[in-house]
């Protein structure tokens, strides 16, 4: 038991015993029953954080008064400053740099001494304080431990890479000067010179992450060869940390399209996969979690031609194998980067044709299909963009109507997902692009027309309306059949084209124009109302007369008001409007093809002049 200490009286608040202000020797306390223990636990904790404060404080006034670094007196007070900071004492760190030690520490730093390893120990504790790192910085210490990255010492490696991590967290100029000074490389050949020394390769691999979205940075690992490196760590990465941060280096640098076909080149995306097939069918959220990474870095590893092209491999490349089999997962992130991969991969008609051959339609359908009711927007968006982009090719285009695809996508139509319902509509346009019998059998659909008559007029997303319209015209323009032009003007959507045809965008009203001059040749009867209502004619007066109009957007116009003038019906209404006085003004066009159409259509309105 404690014994009371001659000569001290001991004073209580609250009838607890207090605490004596001396710690030379034995404390003495009063306690009554059980807080003796406590009481006794409580004084030796205080009277250890007073002599650790003490002690440190004398540590730091011997090595500030030093005149000479004579390693057998500093060694000791270096002992007490490490054991003060590793033992996390309240603002041990900052009490370190105020004491003015810090230039004493880079000295010694600077001269190679055998004490360099313990002093860049206790400027890597230290400098775990942000408050501390900016006068690291301020007496050099940054400068004087790069060297030491040279050292063939592994412990000297390990604190030195802590102490300039620690030291140039979040400072961007400080990371853009260790760059300049060549440490990318030197951070390479250490992992590469000690792959299973785990401590020293996590550093360097946080040193590499951290600087790894800096341009200059990116620059200097394309030259040093880093895939392979990062590749072997990745397969013998530890734990799912590991893994993140190597993952996070990957996707940083793979923004770069050098080093997309150089990670293509090095199997980067064939040990993603393997990987990910490691990790699935687990529930572990940190596997999880990789998964999503790794499959996420492959996607855009794919959005490099060369790199793309490696990983397809003719159809019969691992990674494009893999995604084949993402599509068919119960993991929702890897169907939804199985049906990105499959837009990526068919960015070529080769690969398109390809790809139809080896039946990948089916599996992105029945993927769709699993979506349809409170399925994933994401998942949906991505596998309709891998269907468009498959049937950019002509010959695809028959054989995924042949197959059916136009009748299973039409079950999405139900989605009330402006994402889904984008999408749905510009890969139904692409199905009907050239293609007459898509055309004729979509623009009769009464269903299909009601719900794209309901998207014409979405007031909330723009695409979602422009689309839809498209779509219209599109059946009308491809199919030049006189029943689809009856459907879409029973279904009311004359208006949403003659609406479509004062866009902004120049490509839609030429298709608008289009479009109605077709149904005007095909059907005037069904187009005369909707036609007066709209105020057809004086908008196509007033876009032959706008001088900053666009030229083939005038012609397009000139093709639908020569349709009408051919039509006894609007004939006499083409006059009521003056419309001979704004073609007369194009006579004289600068472009010779539109003053030419411009003419023929005044002889067909009988003025010749």
């Amino acid at each position: 038991m404690w014994q009371e200490e001659p000569g001290i009286e001991p004073t209580t608040i609250t009838g607890r015993p207090a605490l004596p202000l001396s710690h030379s020797r034995p404390l003495c306390v009063y306690a009554n029953n059980g807080d003796e223990f406590l009481c006794h636990v409580f004084n030796f904790c205080f009277w250890w954080c007073v002599c650790v404060t003490d002690s440190l404080s004398e540590a730091l006034k011997a090595i500030s008064v030093s005149t000479e670094l004579i390693e057998e007196e500093l060694k000791p007070h270096l002992d007490t400053v490490l054991a003060a900071l590793l033992e996390k004492k309240k603002d041990a760190a900052v009490e370190v740099a105020k004491s003015g030690i810090l230039p004493t520490l880079a000295q010694a730093l600077r001269g190679k001494s055998s004490l360099s390893c313990q002093v860049a120990l206790v400027v890597a504790e230290m400098a775990r304080e942000a408050a501390v790192r900016e006068p690291c910085i301020e007496v050099g210490l940054v400068k004087v431990l790069v060297p030491h990255l040279n050292s063939n010492d592994q412990e000297m490696l390990l604190n030195t890479g802590r102490a300039i991590g620690r030291i140039c967290f979040d400072n961007s100029y400080q990371q853009d000067q260790l760059v300049q000074s060549g440490v990318i490389p030197r951070l390479v050949s250490i992992i590469r010179e000690y792959p299973e020394n785990d401590p020293l390769v996590n550093v360097c691999l946080l040193a590499l992450c951290n600087l790894a979205d800096m341009d200059s940075a990116r620059d200097a690992l394309a030259e040093q060869d880093v895939a392979d490196v990062l590749t072997f760590q990745l397969k013998r990465a530890p734990d799912a940390e590991r893994r993140h941060v190597i993952l996070e280096i990957l996707g940083s640098l793979g923004e770069s399209d050098t080093l997309k076909l150089q990670f293509a080149e090095s199997g980067v995306p064939e040990s993603l996969s393997e990987m990910i097939r490691g990790l699935q069918g687990g529930s572990d959220p940190h596997d999880l979690c990789s998964i999503k990474i790794a499959s996420n870095l492959i996607v855009s590893l794919l959005l490099g031609d060369e790199s793309m092209q490696k990983c397809f491999g003719e159809g019969t490349g691992l990674v494009y194998q893999d995604v084949l089999s993402w599509l068919q997962s119960s993991n929702t992130q890897l169907q939804l980067s199985g049906a990105l991969a499959i837009a990526n991969f068919a960015r070529n008609d080769s690969n398109c044709v390809k790809m139809l051959d080896l039946g990948v339609v089916p599996h992105i359908l029945t993927l769709l299909e699993q979506h349809v009711d409170e399925g994933d927007v994401s998942v949906q968006h991505a596998g309709l963009s891998a269907l468009r982009n498959l049937a950019i090719p002509a010959t695809n285009k028959v054989r995924m109507l042949e197959d059916g695809v136009t009748e299973r996508i039409k079950t999405l139509l139900r989605s009330d997902m402006p994402p889904v319902q984008f999408k749905l509509l510009g890969t139904l346009r692409m199905m009907v692009d050239g293609q007459e019998e898509a055309a004729l059998v979509l623009g009769r659909d009464a269903e299909l027309l009601a719900r794209v008559m309901e998207w014409c007029e979405a007031k909330d997303h723009a695409g979602v309306r422009g689309e839809a319209s498209r779509l219209l015209a599109a059946f009308i323009r491809h199919s030049r059949n006189p029943e689809v032009v009856k459907a879409v003007a029973k279904a009311d959507g004359v208006r949403h084209l003659i609406s479509m045809a004062t866009s902004e965008h120049v490509i839609m009203q030429n298709e608008a124009l289009v479009a109605l001059a077709i149904a005007s040749a095909i059907d005037i009867e069904s187009m005369k109302g909707p036609f007066n209502d709209a105020e057809l004619l004086p908008m196509l007066k007033k876009m032959l007369e706008d001088p900053v109009g666009a030229v083939e957007v005038k012609f397009s116009a000139l093709g639908l008001i020569c349709s009408l003038a051919n039509s006894s019906v609007m004939k006499e209404e083409l006059n009521s409007v003056n419309m001979k006085e704004s073609l007369c003004k194009l006579t004289d066009h600068s472009s010779s093809k539109l003053a030419s159409q411009a003419s023929s259509i005044l002889a067909i309105l009988g003025d010749a002049s």
